[in-house]
């Protein structure tokens, strides 16, 4: 389906009302660009975060995990420099105090919104503080993390010498950061609290392009081996007056949402400036010893850093589709199976003849096989299949009386809707094959 300038209201719309996702604190007129995961929301961002923990923790000999504390020594954020650097240009309206970033002003010096005058230039720091301990005073100051990347350098040594682990290794996190955005919006795609998926992959120096090269296509292939369409995906190389003065290079994975082009994850090579920052603000050396060579070095580090959040809301406006026009339109969500929130939905035919009765033994048995499952028996039975397509249930399951008879279902796909019938004893293992054929 083409977007249309009005897909991301229709998207909004639609994860409230199947419980996707909805406005935070609503019921009090809700806090701006802070959202809660409904019942079907929570499913698919744990899905999308399970989804990248398997393909860059769980899968690979070469990588580890941690979670680290979002709570850090305040000298954490002076070395890395997020204390000094981590700020944006910010400008106020003087007539209608409305407040934007200065470098997202395209040369203009009046108010988009009323043509006023703006105020001058500010630098805004974008990290929350807070307090730790019972006195609210400056010894006291802490930071609540603006990225989770800064848990993972602190803890190379340790991480590095209990794993025993020898370049070139990773260690990933998944983890909550916080941003005192100026300008949040586009739903959940830029929000003050977020959560992340990091992964820092330390290198031999002389190693480092050929796995900069190599992170970037694993990671944008990540994206299309879950469903992403490869068109509306694409891979942009920053130029040298975007990058970070410590960066050597950096690409966004870039994904065409109905508002443009955004990044969904960055890959940069950070040198070796983070050890070394924190090894010379510590006093603590985070260099890494060769036994081979008998010699100290500061590995390189790769860091594909994705957001949860934007990924999860890039594979829901994804897999938006509408079929047909009128009272005959279908509304699917075309998920990946590994993604969608709901496996199967279980779907008695009618409330008697003990339809009910066995359809509840297999969603029971479905469940007891750890498969995210659904039973439905109100109204008619193809509202029910549309409501599960609308929710992107990829396999419904209905017990009809043919079932009483012979002891079979009607096993339903999602996207081309064609049934087959199935031995109902052996509906968990054929569900069970699907889903993990589906992530090969």
């Amino acid at each position: 389906m083409a977007a249309t300038p009005d897909l991301m209201s229709t998207i909004v719309s639609l994860c409230k009302r199947r419980g996707f996702i909805f406005q935070s604190s609503e019921i009090y007129g809700g806090l701006n660009s802070c959202w809660d995961y409904g019942p079907l929301g929570v499913e698919l961002k744990r899905n999308v975060k399970e989804a990248w923990w398997r393909s860059m923790i769980t899968n690979r000999r070469d990588i580890v995990g941690i979670d680290a504390s979002i709570l850090m020594h305040p000298k954490v954020w002076e070395s890395s420099g997020h204390l000094a650097g981590f700020t944006d240009p910010l400008v106020d309206c003087k007539k209608c105090k409305s407040r934007f970033r200065a470098d997202h002003l395209e040369n203009t010096d009046k108010c988009p919104k009323c043509g006023g005058e703006f105020t001058e230039v500010r630098k805004f720091n974008l990290m929350f503080k807070t307090f730790m301990g019972p006195v609210e005073d400056q010894s006291a100051t802490v930071f609540m993390r603006p990225e989770t990347a800064q848990g993972i350098f602190v803890n190379f040594l340790n991480v590095q010498q209990s794993a025993r682990l020898k370049p070139p290794f990773g260690i990933g996190q998944i983890g909550k950061s916080f941003r005192n955005e100026i300008t949040p919006g586009n739903f959940t795609y830029r929000t003050r609290e977020f959560e992340q998926m990091e992964m820092e992959f330390f290198v031999p120096p002389s190693e480092d392009m050929q796995w900069y090269e190599y992170w970037k296509n694993f990671r944008l292939n990540w994206y299309v081996n879950y469903g992403i369409k490869p068109d509306k995906l694409r891979l942009r190389e920053h130029a040298k007056d975007e990058l970070a003065h410590y960066a050597k290079g950096c690409a966004d994975v870039e994904y065409e949402f109905p508002f443009g082009w955004s990044e969904l994850e960055g890959i940069a090579n950070r040198t070796d400036f983070d050890l070394k920052a924190h090894s010379e603000g510590s006093g603590k050396s985070l260099a890494y010893f060769d036994e081979e060579t008998k010699q100290h070095y500061f590995p390189y580090v790769i860091e594909p850093a994705a957001g949860a959040d934007r990924a999860t809301l890039a594979f829901l406006v994804d897999s938006y589709d509408v079929e047909g026009e009128g009272k005959d339109a279908r509304t699917v969500l075309r998920f990946h199976p590994s993604l969608a929130p709901i496996k199967a939905a279980v779907l008695p035919l009618v409330k008697r003849d003990g339809m009910p009765e066995k359809a509840e033994k297999i969603y029971n048995d479905l469940l007891d096989n750890s498969i995210k499952s659904f039973y439905d028996l109100n109204s008619a039975i193809g509202r029910r299949y549309a409501r599960q397509d609308e929710a992107g249930t990829p396999f419904c399951i209905t017990v009809d009386s043919q079932s009483l008879e012979d002891d079979t279902v009607t096993l339903r796909e999602r996207d081309s809707r064609e049934q087959i019938r199935v031995a109902s004893s052996q509906i968990v293992d054929v569900i069970s094959k699907k889903l993990k054929d589906s992530r090969k």
